[in-house]
């Protein structure tokens, strides 16, 4: 007891205060000079690996181009430059693991880079194998939105989710849908209809589009007609909010990439809301359509009677029936992550690329003209006006100018991976291991080594006899290897049977952007490529029969 008198009497006196503050402050002084030393050492040691790369100017030694990568907006410029140039990282990378990446690594920023006019990070044959990288930097950002899905996870997670979702994308799937696809764009036609006879020809397309993918979308997903696009809905209105202010969170405030300081905002709460709306929804979907395949099954086991047709299957009915080689299937956490994404991932890429199709074809009107009288010969002879399924083969025109806009108005700018070993290039050129490299589409597609007049629109370069001159990496709108994207037959036919019947009903010419007072139309690279106060066509209805 005199011992432990003596120490308190010691510790709290003035004199064994400063001491203890003197031994604080020497351990702090300490741990932050051999955490600065790590990371300088980090920093001299990629600096080292990747000097073989040519990059834009640095502001310093130390800062690198942090002042550059703070700002999302200034990424897009290189994210739209066709050269061959690289980015590399700074020394407090890691400080914007909450905006950038959960990782501690390097960036390492790819455009364009080419050997024999091939994208070497999407060509390089042990990248395509599939374990040498793993899906990194913004895709990571999405984690809150949807859970751990296919989009996100990595490794073996990844492998399993990805083998238990190929069956909702199989053909005779996607045969189902089409009829959706039908309908969905018979309302926006209808719409637009009843908007020029009011005198409102000069039309938005992503208002109008977005609304009608996410209505196809909620249809294939939960076989939910929410009728979004005459009225309001909580969940569509959450879906667009949730878009809107993740958009805003990235560009606006610095201080917003950190969650636990943007949780404390406004726009945080407003995040918040949103999302619960958003997954209550799916969470109740999912329970009620798990509940009802249960009874369903113990009707049939206990029924001796056939049992009745079955309704079109959706995307959830698909999870739930999936299982793997173990018997074992999705959790019910799970499905709804996936379903999640299947709508965050699905409505505003494929409404990027219909707008972005459907502004090229009325910037070439000759191209408009033959892809309309290639849909009107497949219709010839039909009562109605709906596409089937049988009929996406017989539209290789109309096809050629989807391709041909996806390339040069890709809904997707970049794509990134992040690689787990040493990948050694032609001409001894090593990326190490922990480094980030985010390829970009867009400079690949525009890059005039890979693609002759890259800025300009020319269908016929996805003729099949010009096929052989392609390198089989030259154009990647749904990314490439085994994490490309798994929706892309579902897109590329929503695609078609929207543009056929929108080119069968209308005649579309440039529109004039209001604001600006003008047609002309500047690229808006958000989370996917839009345009800078929207992109304005005008319609002109066709007298067809209905």
């Amino acid at each position: 007891m005199t011992l432990l008198h003596t120490v308190l009497a010691l510790v709290l006196s003035w004199t064994g205060l400063y001491s203890v503050l003197y031994i604080f402050s020497i351990g702090l002084i300490t741990v932050v000079a051999l955490w600065t030393a790590r990371l300088l050492l980090r920093h001299a040691w990629y600096t080292h690996k990747l000097s073989c790369f040519s990059k834009p100017q640095t502001r310093s030694w130390l800062l690198g181009h942090l002042g550059k990568l703070l700002f999302f907006s200034y990424i897009i410029c290189y994210l739209l430059i066709s050269a061959s140039i690289t980015v590399k990282d700074e020394l407090i990378y890691h400080h914007l693991q909450p905006w950038l990446g959960k990782s501690d690594i390097s960036v390492f920023l790819i455009h364009g880079y080419k050997i024999g006019s091939v994208s070497i990070f999407f060509n390089y044959p042990v990248l395509i194998e599939g374990r040498k990288y793993r899906k990194e930097l913004f895709l990571q950002t999405l984690f809150f939105l949807s859970g751990n899905s296919v989009l996100i996870s990595n490794g073996e997670v990844w492998s399993r989710k990805r083998r238990l979702l190929t069956p909702a994308f199989h053909f005779d799937i996607l045969k189902s849908y089409i009829a959706v696809f039908n309908s969905s764009a018979k309302t926006m036609h209808d719409k637009w209809c009843r908007l020029v006879a009011e005198g409102k020809t000069n039309l938005e397309m992503f208002d109008h589009v977005s609304l009608m993918t996410l209505d196809s979308l909620l249809k294939c997903a939960f076989s939910y007609d929410s009728n979004c696009q005459e009225s309001s809905s909580e969940y569509v209105s959450a879906i667009v909010e949730l878009s809107d202010l993740i958009i805003e969170r990235r560009e606006k405030n610095i201080l917003h990439h950190w969650d636990w300081i943007y949780w404390k905002t406004q726009q945080g709460k407003q995040f918040k809301q949103a999302l619960n709306t958003v997954h209550r929804f799916t969470r109740d979907v999912v329970e009620k359509r798990h509940t009802l395949l249960n009874q369903q099954r113990e009707t049939e086991t206990q029924s001796e009677i056939a049992p009745t047709a079955q309704k079109r299957k959706d995307f959830v009915d698909i999870l739930l029936l999936t299982k793997d080689e173990d018997g074992q299937g999705l959790t019910d956490e799970e499905m709804q992550a996936e379903a999640n994404t299947f709508m965050f991932a699905g409505h505003d890429t494929t409404a990027s690329a219909i707008c972005w199709t459907l502004y090229n074809l009325a910037r070439h009107e000759h191209y408009q003209e033959k892809c309309r009288q290639e849909v009107m010969d497949l219709m010839e002879g039909r009562d109605g006006q709906e596409i089937e399924w049988e009929d996406l083969s017989n539209l290789p025109f109309t096809t050629m100018c989807i391709k041909e806009s996806l390339r040069l108005h890709s809904p997707v700018q970049a794509v990134t991976r992040s690689y787990t070993q040493d990948m050694v290039l032609p001409g001894n050129r090593t990326v190490p291991a922990g480094t980030i490299c985010l390829v970009s589409i867009y400079g690949t597609h525009h890059n005039p080594t890979v693609w002759t007049n890259p800025h300009e629109y020319d269908p016929q370069r996805f003729d099949p006899s010009n096929k052989k001159s392609q390198t089989s990496h030259a154009f990647i709108p749904f990314s490439s290897g085994p994490r490309n994207c798994i929706g892309q037959k579902f897109a590329m036919a929503e695609l078609r049977v929207v543009v056929a019947l929108t080119l069968l009903r209308f005649r579309l010419t440039p529109g004039v952007n209001p604001e600006l007072g003008s047609s002309r139309v500047r690229r808006l690279p958000q989370l996917v490529l839009r345009a800078e106060g929207g992109l304005w066509l005008q319609l002109e209805p066709l007298n067809t029969p209905t």
